[in-house]
């Protein structure tokens, strides 16, 4: 049965107080057991607010649909998001729960910013712990100046750093007690295939969560979003929205090849002319060589698109700012994606729910292996396929 969110009443709003609280203190116990700084107090204090917020502005999507002051577009992608939110579950074998029956309107970009921060001659992006999601390799803020002022203090160490707004996040399936994660606007509302793949991606954090390993956990959630993505439409899109996802796909594999193939040039440089202490001079010359490269090569590939599109007017400016950091942060969503769909690819390709949990608790064996084992396992099955 699938899952419908009612509200209203004072018992209601009884259980939100009670949920907010609760979500309080799970959110602070890490603070008081270990954490002292003001700095962790204040970090801590803006993730709770920010987060309840976010969820204060979420209302069941019955009520947009019913409500004479919604536009008529924004019925119809709330109309289609209940759709492949049925589909994700029925089709995908996602989880069936509370997440994505409820819409917020956040009138701003993005939902959160992340800082990410990697050190001048490696592409190994510095770690945050947090009490739910583990050890990641990024830290995430509700408002862009908090992101930008943290960036800042972490450059002024000798981090390269990076900050990129983010449209979604997970919180794992661990509050869907009080709601779970709702569509939101910064994601709801664009091409039909990022409505999807952004849901289907943020549901798959929630069939598995390796804490410590993000090149794991954004690996594992992209070859189920892209794998998603090409099953929805194959059965539900039209010829136009087809055709349009597809043109997509070719310029974001244009760019995730450059991206890659620069990521290994310049852990090559690293690993080569790493000296006792310190950066030196020769390895800096043929890192900027590198970089120069990159950007030489990404004017080349954009005169080869077909069309001006706005949508990838964002490449520009990530490439004009591109550093260790942006580098580290896009490799742990790309770097184990070919094992994991080859480990699909084995499991039948998802054509069927069944296929969908055979590749699922594939995924959970290779997840209890040490994490050197499991990425030399994902990363084998992606030799393999590419060799047959």
């Amino acid at each position: 049965m699938r899952l419908s969110l009612g509200h209203g009443g004072a018992s209601a709003r009884a259980a939100r107080r009670r949920g907010q609280r609760a979500l309080l203190l799970l959110a602070f116990l890490p603070v008081l057991a270990g954490c002292s700084s003001l700095d962790g107090l204040g970090y801590y204090a803006q993730a709770v607010r920010g987060h309840l917020g976010l969820l204060a502005e979420a209302r069941p999507i019955d009520d947009w649909l019913s409500d004479p002051a919604s536009r008529e577009a924004l019925r119809d992608r709330l109309r289609l998001a209940q759709a492949m939110r049925a589909f994700a579950v029925d089709a995908l074998a996602l989880p069936d729960n509370a997440s994505y029956h409820r819409y917020a309107d956040l009138r701003r970009p993005y939902a959160v910013w992340n800082v990410v921060a990697a050190p001048a001659d490696a592409l190994t992006l510095k770690t945050w712990c947090f009490p739910v999601a583990g050890c990641v390799g990024y830290r995430g803020y509700f408002a862009e100046a908090d992101a930008r002022a943290e960036a800042a203090l972490l450059a002024r160490e000798g981090w390269e750093v990076d900050v990129y707004g983010v449209p979604a996040y997970s919180t794992l399936g661990r509050l869907n007690w009080i709601g779970g994660d709702p569509l939101l606007s910064t994601f709801a509302l664009g091409h039909e295939g990022d409505l999807a793949r952004l849901m289907f991606h943020e549901l798959a954090h929630q069939v598995l969560y390796v804490e410590g390993d993000t090149e794991f956990n954004e690996s594992f959630a992209s070859a189920v979003e892209r794998a998603g993505v090409a099953l929805w439409l194959d059965r539900h899109g039209n010829e136009v929205t087809r055709a349009s996802w597809a043109r997509t796909l070719r310029q974001r594999e244009a760019f995730a090849a450059l991206t890659r193939a620069t990521r290994q040039a310049l852990a090559a440089v690293y690993e080569q002319n790493r000296p006792d202490a310190g950066v030196n001079r020769s390895m800096i010359a043929i890192k900027m060589e590198v970089m120069a490269r990159f950007r030489a090569d990404y004017e080349a590939l954009k005169r080869g698109w077909p069309e001006p599109d706005a949508r990838w007017n964002g490449y520009d400016a990530w490439v004009a700012k591109a550093n260790n950091a942006s580098f580290g942060a896009l490799g742990a969503y790309d770097a184990l994606r070919p094992g994991f769909e080859a480990l699909l690819a084995r499991a039948g390709g998802g054509v069927t729910p069944a296929q969908w949990r055979s590749f699922y608790d594939a995924v959970r064996r290779l997840a209890a292996l040490p994490p050197g084992e499991r990425h030399a396992a994902l990363e084998a099955l992606a030799a393999t396929a590419k060799e047959r």
